[in-house]
């Protein structure tokens, strides 16, 4: 078994180096489209529940009404 050549000495950190940048890049794009996909369900949900909560006042309000 012999020694591995000297490129090896430059090549295997480079490529561990650019796995390494490549990783967080795309890391951090994949976590900052989940963090928006995460505040637009918020504010969906915030909105149906808004919605909710006018259509239940508004229906209470047509209840409590004198028919006529």
């Amino acid at each position: 078994m012999g020694v591995p050549p000297s490129s090896h000495f430059i090549y295997i950190p480079v490529v561990l180096v650019l796995g390494t940048v490549v990783g967080f890049i795309l890391g951090s794009r994949a976590a900052r489209d989940a963090i928006v996909q995460e505040q637009k369900r918020a504010a969906d949900r915030a909105a149906r529940k808004a919605a909710r909560a006018t259509g239940a006042a508004t229906g209470a309000a047509e209840e409590k009404s004198p028919p006529g």
